[in-house]
C-alpha cells in the first residue's frame, strides 16, 4: 500500500512537471499575442533606416517591416508594421552591430543592445532606441529568444 501510494505521489509529481514544462515551451505555438500600436507624426518626422524581416529557419518564420525613425524631439524609435513572426517563450527585440544576420552565430558573435520584450508576435508595435546608441554601427533589428539563444527573425536595416 504504502509503495503504491509513493509511484502514484512521484508519478503524479512528474507529470504535473512535464505538464507545466510542455504549457511553457508549446503554447506560444498556437497562442497568438496581438498588439496595435500607433506611431504619431511627430514621432515619424524622419525615416532614418527600413528593412524585411525574415524568418530563421522553416521553424522560426517571420515577415513584415522594421523602420526607425527619429521624432520632432530628437526621439528615436523602431516600428514593425505588418509584422507576424511564429511565437515562442521569452522573446526579445534586440539591435544587432552584424548587417546580415542569418544564423544564430551571426547574432552571439557581434554586439547587440536589447530594447526590451517582445510585445506581441503579430501586429504593429514601437520600440525607443536609447538615445546615445550609433545607428551606424547597429544595422539589424533581430527577434531572439534569450532563454534557448535561438533566432526567430531578423530585418537588415538600410
Amino acid at each position: 500500500m504504502k509503495k503504491t501510494f509513493l509511484v502514484a505521489a512521484l508519478a503524479g509529481l512528474v507529470g504535473f512537471a512535464g505538464g507545466n514544462a510542455f504549457w511553457y515551451l508549446a503554447s506560444p505555438l498556437w497562442i497568438d499575442i496581438e498588439v496595435s500600436e500607433t506611431a504619431n507624426a511627430a514621432e515619424t518626422a524622419n525615416l532614418l533606416g527600413t528593412g524585411t524581416f525574415a524568418g530563421a529557419d522553416a521553424i522560426h518564420q517571420g515577415s513584415g517591416n522594421a523602420e526607425v525613425f527619429q521624432g520632432t524631439d530628437g526621439k528615436r524609435i523602431v516600428r514593425f508594421t505588418d509584422f507576424e513572426v511564429t511565437n515562442g517563450p521569452d522573446l526579445k527585440v534586440w539591435l544587432v552591430a552584424n548587417p546580415n544576420v542569418t544564423e544564430a552565430s551571426d547574432v552571439t558573435g557581434s554586439e547587440y543592445v536589447a530594447l526590451g520584450p517582445l510585445k506581441g508576435n503579430i501586429g504593429d508595435q514601437n520600440y525607443d532606441i536609447p538615445a546615445d546608441l550609433d545607428l551606424e554601427k547597429f544595422t539589424s533589428v533581430v527577434i531572439w529568444c534569450e532563454q534557448f539563444g535561438v533566432l526567430f527573425a531578423s530585418a537588415s536595416l538600410k
